[in-house]
């Protein structure tokens, strides 16, 4: 094997090992905590993290989303059925999930509204993903109707894969997610309302230079990188970013993130 491949799988051991550590339940649970899954290489899966088809500036985030990391994290295998939630008009992860699945024969779909429908059937999903989601889904009020449509398409042993800008411990949602960010207690709290059990987290996708204050929220930081007030936006300080707080925010990097994997009872 050679040195790199060496070096990833110690990496993703590494993960394993802390991802187990952060996987008991919370006082007072009586839920029980699923094992981690085997992190094995899976050469076709770096090859389409690697791909030079995916667009360049995607491929240039990876260093922030760490995606062949993360995805083993999740679980992800061969052949299995994914569910990605609301992947928006960049496709960031359909672009490595789609020639993945297709090439191992498994089944992708796409989904921007799970109260329309969850694009499989009942229980047949292996996995369902959510990228950066739950902030909007708070302020509209749809957390709950979703994670219970999530719950249904996934099969037994199905994972719940998330992540998602960080708050503060003990924030309010009402008051974070306006600037993109909520608590990691608001999602597994929202999870375990639907049935799912928290199976670990992982600190992959953390960002300590992320003290969440900015001037137009999460989207200050890259790859958005707002850097004057939108219009219609309260939120958002009146005046523009000077030439040095553009330099400060792009040098934090992208968000600090929670990176859960949940499981369907089986």
């Amino acid at each position: 094997m050679r040195a790199s491949s060496l070096a990833l799988t110690a990496a993703l051991l590494l993960a394993s090992t802390a991802a187990s550590a952060q996987a008991m339940p919370a006082a007072g649970s009586n839920a029980l905590t699923a094992a981690p899954p085997v992190l094995q290489e899976d050469a076709v899966l770096q090859a389409a993290v690697a791909s030079e088809a995916r667009p360049a500036a995607d491929r240039a985030r990876d260093v922030y989303r760490h995606p062949y990391e993360t995805l083993t994290f999740w679980g992800l295998t061969p052949g299995a059925t994914v569910v990605e939630i609301q992947p928006g008009r960049a496709g960031w992860w359909s672009a490595i999930l789609q020639p993945y699945l297709a090439q191992t024969n498994g089944r992708y779909a796409a989904v921007n509204n799970p109260a329309e429908g969850m694009g499989v059937e009942a229980g047949t999903a292996d996995m369902v993903l959510v990228a950066r989601a739950f902030h909007n889904w708070h302020r509209g009020g749809r957390t709950d109707a979703f994670m219970t449509a999530f719950f249904g398409a996934l099969k037994p042993g199905g994972v719940l894969a998330v992540e998602q800008h960080r708050a503060a411990p003990g924030s309010n949602p009402d008051a974070t997610a306006p600037f993109g960010y909520v608590s990691e207690a608001h999602v597994i709290a929202a999870a375990e309302r639907a049935g799912f059990v928290l199976d670990a987290s992982s600190e992959l996708n953390a960002n300590a230079r992320d003290d969440r204050d900015h001037p137009y929220g999460v989207w200050t930081l890259p790859p958005v990188r707002t850097s004057a007030p939108r219009e219609g936006n309260p939120n958002d300080r009146p005046t523009p970013l000077t030439e040095a707080e553009r330099a400060a925010f792009d040098a934090i990097g992208e968000s600090d993130r929670m990176t859960l994997r949940f499981r369907k009872p089986a």
